[in-house]
């Protein structure tokens, strides 16, 4: 039965296109956790505004991640797919666990260190703060496991330690969720400095790219993906990192292993390589692109979506956040 499945819960902020780092590394194996677990994905819109934003943009981008996660898999009718920012009480309960998260384990928050030497103009409470509102995206739907990428372990340790807190207080309203370590997803890095992961916020626009983004750019950014000065195609990642690298998105794309492309490739060079990986990726890629660009057509369909997702999670968070203002002593409406 539905109701007896263990709840999962992820969120990506659209703060920039999806990358292909994102889709082979997480979003490609979420279509599998269905049948296993009640899943949420959303949006994460409110995380965003920590750095400025252009409002129609962020709009455009949120859809269309949105349009792109059912692209990629993520059925509405087996995952509960909404926007954030539409389910008001992640924000309520984040005030909340705000006054049970001390001052200290926010400043030793490495991200937040990170964020504010590349956003030094606008270090805001938000960009200080936003590890709370992530406990409480995470502790409003009782969730068991929360999949935890190596950038954000330090989060989901402190939203373990403030549930643990106020369940010291109140007694066990929270569910202490347990780290989630997903099925090993490629860790894709970056094409013009392969010791980096990708990102889309990589300075080098070559470095990074893009799900859905247009065909002869991706073909252009693998043949321009750094390499080493050598000519053989082998997996070593320690001596080469760009070669190893593009051999594991191709691995991904076709399905080889990395025996059967070094023995494809042997003695091709390079130039043959980077175009056959680019080719495949495209490919790859295609699918998701054009089934992407339909669904944007459709604004009717993909409002009942986020509407419908924003109905459930609402009805679940509100149920976990009436329970929370009960024990600090709110008067209930």
């Amino acid at each position: 039965m539905e109701d007896q499945k263990k709840v999962m819960l992820s969120g990506i902020q659209p703060s920039g296109e999806l990358t292909l780092g994102s889709y082979l590394g997480a979003i490609r194996n979420w279509a599998e956790r269905a049948d296993q677990f009640d899943c949420y994905y959303f949006m994460a819109d409110m995380h965003t505004i920590t750095v400025r934003q252009n409002p129609a943009e962020l709009r455009r981008r949120t859809v269309s991640q949105l349009a792109a996660y059912i692209a990629c898999g993520l059925d509405p009718e087996k995952n509960t797919l909404f926007i954030q920012s539409h389910v008001p009480a992640h924000a309520q309960l984040g005030w909340v666990l705000n006054c049970y998260t001390m001052y200290g384990e926010l400043t030793r928050m490495t991200q937040f260190k990170a964020k504010s030497a590349q956003h030094a103009e606008n270090i805001n409470a938000g960009l200080f703060d936003y590890p709370v509102l992530m406990a409480a995206d995470i502790l409003i739907y009782q969730p068991d496991y929360v999949p935890v990428g190596d950038d954000q372990k330090q989060h989901v340790e402190l939203c373990r330690d403030i549930a643990e807190r106020f369940n010291g207080i109140y007694g066990p309203v929270f569910k202490v969720p347990e780290p989630y370590i997903p099925k090993v997803g490629a860790r894709i890095m970056s094409l013009s400095s392969p010791e980096d992961k990708m990102s889309k916020s990589d300075h080098d626009p070559n470095g990074c790219v893009y799900l859905l983004e247009d065909p002869a750019v991706m073909a252009k950014k693998f043949k321009r993906a750094v390499t080493d000065s050598e000519t053989s195609v082998r997996f070593d990642p320690v001596n080469k990192p760009g070669i190893s690298n593009l051999m594991q998105i191709y691995a991904c794309a076709t399905g080889r292993t990395y025996d059967e492309i070094e023995k494809e490739f042997d003695g091709m060079g390079y130039g043959a390589f980077k175009t056959a990986v680019g080719d495949a990726t495209i490919e790859m890629c295609r699918p998701i692109r054009e089934e992407t660009e339909r669904l944007l057509k459709d604004k009717a369909y993909l409002e009942q979506v986020y509407t419908a997702g924003a109905e459930k999670a609402s009805y679940i968070a509100n149920k976990t956040l009436r329970k929370v203002y009960k024990k600090v002593g709110f008067v209930p409406r």
